[in-house]
């Protein structure tokens, strides 16, 4: 399964547009497309991404139709909402919005950075890594951030610091012998530990969960299209919280829908067993993020150097649309 993104995790780089892995109804169209949302995914169509597909499923089975399109790089996503080419957006947009100014608004918290250190038996602390190499995903990404404020916490310095993107790639490292101690997502923590659970183990890591992923867009498209807003926060919303107390939610509308086709069987077995502990783990929001996220997030990313602070004089109004969230809240009855 893949890692779980972040915009940190990602350069600016020259991307591919490519497909969505699922049905035509979820396949990229005409960014002029008339009456239809225009979403810019900053990756490709996963298991990870699979209950934001069926929220806008959901919202389309009210009359917002949609359009994805799945770029290869965070940021050509982030730029092309900046750009107009689409509506709403998926991703971290805070560094973007705080160093551009641009009136880029979150109105949903899609997922949370739940990274689990790993490491193999002899580090049985995090003062055993004082001095000692360390791996992260790439320079300045999230998983570095983690690494950087658990180190701080802990009064220790890494040594040789080296990079190798993926998830799954620094568990195979890992497995290889190759590297003793890295930062990996919920998913393959549990693979590293289900291949190797007497090899290796779980560090303490961060309390403050920030977010990985947010719902933006636009302010003046946001003011400009508030029915379809809604209801789109609305279905996220409601689906958030049906995962709270039954994760398999999400693969019940898969399947009823036919998300995913394309995928192999193995993949789709993955769906039930990551929502049933992403959901216990706490990577998913059920109050989908707002006031309390906001605030968590310019604590830890001011920490890591990410937001320019301190967190205390960031305003939340600057990076989120709040309105659209309690608006659903209260419809809901939540």
């Amino acid at each position: 399964m893949q890692q779980v993104r972040n915009v940190f995790r990602r350069s600016v780089a020259a991307a591919a547009v490519a497909g969505l892995l699922a049905g035509p109804a979820l396949l990229a169209q005409p960014a002029e497309a008339a009456g239809k949302v225009r979403v810019a995914l900053g990756d490709v169509v996963s298991v990870e991404t699979l209950a934001f597909l069926v929220a806008l499923e959901r919202a389309k089975d009210r009359g917002v139709d949609y359009e994805m399109t799945s770029f290869a790089k965070e940021e050509l996503a982030i730029q092309s909402i900046v750009n107009g080419q689409a509506d709403l957006g998926v991703g971290t947009p805070y560094s973007v919005i705080q160093k551009s100014k641009v009136p880029l608004k979150a109105i949903f918290q899609m997922s949370r950075l739940v990274f689990f250190p790993v490491a193999s038996n002899d580090i049985q602390s995090w003062k055993d890594l004082d001095g000692q190499p360390f791996t992260f995903h790439a320079r300045g990404t999230g998983t570095e951030a983690i690494g950087n404020i658990i180190a701080k916490r802990e009064g220790i310095e890494f040594g040789a610091r080296s990079y190798v993107p993926g998830s799954e790639n620094r568990i195979i490292a890992m497995m290889k012998g190759q590297i003793n101690a890295t930062i990996v997502d919920l998913a393959n923590k549990n693979k590293l530990l289900d291949m190797a659970g007497d090899k290796f183990h779980v560090l303490p890591g961060v309390s403050e969960v920030p977010s990985d992923e947010l719902i933006f867009a636009s302010e003046t498209w946001i003011d400009n299209n508030t029915e379809q807003v809604n209801i789109v926060v609305e279905e996220l919303l409601k689906l958030w919280h049906e995962m709270k107390d039954n994760p398999g939610i999400v693969e019940e509308e898969r399947a009823k829908r036919n998300l995913l086709a394309d995928q192999p069987k193995e993949i789709l077995a993955e769906v039930v067993p990551f929502y049933t502990e992403g959901a216990k783990e706490g990577l998913f929001d059920p109050a989908g993020g707002g006031m309390a996220a906001a605030k968590a997030d310019f604590a830890f990313y001011t920490e890591a150097g990410q937001l320019q602070g301190p967190a205390e004089s960031l305003k939340v109004e600057e990076y989120w649309n709040l309105e659209p969230l309690n608006a659903a809240k209260k419809k809901l009855g939540l």
